[in-house]
């Protein structure tokens, strides 16, 4: 199993660098991940990532179809808040697994 020190953290990761271990998660650790990805969090980031860490807590399959569903945030703001690959840098930011409909 890899580590990466995050805020002076280390952390269980993938190979991928995805937590392996999301209680290890804080926002300090999530504000480096962001930069890491070219984002600067705010409010909105931080909704969106809570809302993702209580769906994976609940066991429920994480889907772009179901972050539009949820009232948090619709598509198009989701794209925005973050560009490229959302739902996988999301998941990566919010210190939770990939989820399995990202390739």
């Amino acid at each position: 199993m890899a580590t990466k020190t995050y805020a002076g953290e280390t952390v269980n990761v993938n190979e991928e660098g995805y937590f392996t271990e999301p209680s290890q998660w804080n926002k300090e650790i999530a504000k480096e991940i962001a930069k890491e990805e070219g984002i600067d969090l705010n409010d909105q980031h931080f909704q969106v990532l809570e809302m993702l860490r209580e769906k994976n807590e609940a066991g429920e399959n994480l889907s772009i179809r179901g972050i539009n569903k949820s009232g948090v945030v619709d598509v198009k703001t989701f794209y925005q808040l973050f560009p490229g690959a959302p739902l996988k840098k999301a998941t990566k930011i919010a210190g939770i697994p990939k989820p399995a409909s990202c390739v």
